[in-house]
């Protein structure tokens, strides 16, 4: 607690949430509010999306340890199975794409959500996809599919979609 003119206690940076006014309503009024109670600042209406930034973070966590795992275990598939090279080499590509596109997906996620703009969240919706479409490959159609390359990638496709619509939820958040 702070302490106030004359003594009154007043609480830290509390802020006074001004949004946009009901039609025909009159804006909110600071000239009656009691001298110290209140912070000193105003800030407008917050619409970045709390939920949508922690399934990002998560999501980074994840798309690392997915993308180790994933590495890992075509390395083990190409020693351990017959695999020919052209499929190998097939699979490290599109590995590696998966990983371009999820740092430039989560780079452009977060900058969107933080910064409350539509253009880089609908772009990182756009690799959402794109994302998800490797996920099913890596889940249906690579050449050897492993019992932990199915868990791996359906917990990813599950973590994608939860994105995907927490990303139209600020999306539409972010236009109105």
């Amino acid at each position: 607690m702070v302490s106030g003119r004359h003594g009154q206690r007043r609480v830290p940076e509390l802020c006074l949430r001004v949004c946009t006014p009901p039609l025909g309503g009159a804006a909110p009024s600071l000239a009656a509010r009691p001298p110290g109670l209140l912070g000193e600042s105003l800030t407008t209406c917050q619409l970045s999306s709390v939920p949508l930034q922690m399934m990002l973070y998560l999501s980074a966590a994840y798309g690392a340890l997915y993308f180790l795992a994933t590495l890992l275990m075509v390395t083990y598939k190409s020693q351990v199975f017959s695999y020919p090279p052209s499929h190998l080499v097939l699979d490290l590509t599109l590995l590696f794409l998966l990983g371009i596109l999820e740092a430039t997906r989560l780079y452009l996620g977060t900058k969107g959500n933080l910064t409350e703009a539509e253009v880089p969240l609908a772009a990182s919706l756009v690799l959402t996809v794109a994302g998800a479409l490797l996920c099913v490959y890596f889940l249906l159609w690579q050449t050897l599919v492993l019992w932990a390359d199915s868990v791996l990638s359906a917990t990813r496709l599950t973590l994608h979609s939860l994105e995907a619509v927490l990303q139209v939820v600020a999306i539409a958040a972010f236009i109105s």
